[in-house]
């Protein structure tokens, strides 16, 4: 059966350096998506950034929404503007920085319903987040 989900009906996770909202996941009946609206603000003097991240068995696609930010991989850098779209194959090391004056909104899809399997959050001193 088709449904809606509402921004309002989304779960908020906390996790480091941005907003993030669950939208659909297996928690809202989904047998193999997530999706997530991402908002990562822009950073403030001083400010240690966060790590990179990865996910071990799975792809992640983001789709830019509005501001302007830089996706450090271990394949490379990629910046990013609204409607552009980044590709991250499984395993691969990965996070995305704001580099503008307004928060960066993304949309990110997951081919996965449970996301708390096979995804892992590395500390800030690794060479993926080192690069600014």
């Amino acid at each position: 059966m088709a449904r809606v989900f509402t921004q309002a009906q989304a779960k908020r996770l906390g996790l480091p350096g941005r907003t993030a909202l669950e939208i659909i996941s297996g928690e809202k009946g989904s047998r193999a998506v997530t999706l997530r609206l991402a908002e990562i603000p822009v950073p403030q003097p001083g400010e240690i950034p966060r790590g990179p991240h990865q996910h071990y068995d799975f792809e992640e696609c983001i789709y830019v929404l509005s501001g302007t930010g830089t996706t450090y991989a271990d394949s490379g850098e990629f910046p990013l503007k609204p409607g552009d779209t980044l590709l991250i194959p499984a395993g691969e090391k990965h996070v995305t920085r704001n580099t503008g004056t307004e928060p960066l909104l993304l949309l990110c899809f997951f081919p996965v319903a449970d996301m708390t399997k096979g995804t892992q959050e590395h500390a800030s001193s690794s060479s993926t987040s080192r690069r600014s």
